[in-house]
């Protein structure tokens, strides 16, 4: 049973690797400037940041031992989710391909605030 878990659990990691870098590439096509590292070729964790604009940024940590939503502003960190509520967040940055939010350099703020209220509504 417990390996079948920890098989499961590998492969839900890969999956989650895998849409960041998608999520990535989309974001970057988007004008925003976005990355996805991963380390080695077998997809077992990722860094994933996107900047916002206004010295605000998101980044996004998966690996075997664990997953994490860091939110920034001017160097301080805003907010801090681990596991299920960090993935939660990553719909927001979805949300902005989703309903094709573009960035522009007055208006990133005002765009993540709509991605927001469409997330709330």
């Amino acid at each position: 049973m417990f390996l079948r878990l920890a098989q499961q659990h590998r492969q839900f990691v890969k999956d989650l690797v895998m849409n960041l870098q998608a999520l990535a590439t989309v974001l970057e096509n988007r004008g925003y400037l976005a990355s996805c590292y991963t380390c080695g070729s077998q997809m077992n964790s990722a860094s994933f940041m996107v900047s916002l604009g206004d010295n605000h940024l998101i980044r996004f940590l998966v690996s075997d031992y664990g997953i994490t939503w860091t939110e920034m502003r001017d160097d301080r960190e805003l907010m801090k989710l681990e596991g299920a509520e960090a993935i939660s967040q990553l719909q927001d940055l979805a949300n902005l391909v989703k309903y094709h939010i573009e960035p522009s350099p007055s208006g990133r703020e005002q765009s993540k605030a709509s991605v927001r209220q469409m997330h709330v509504s």
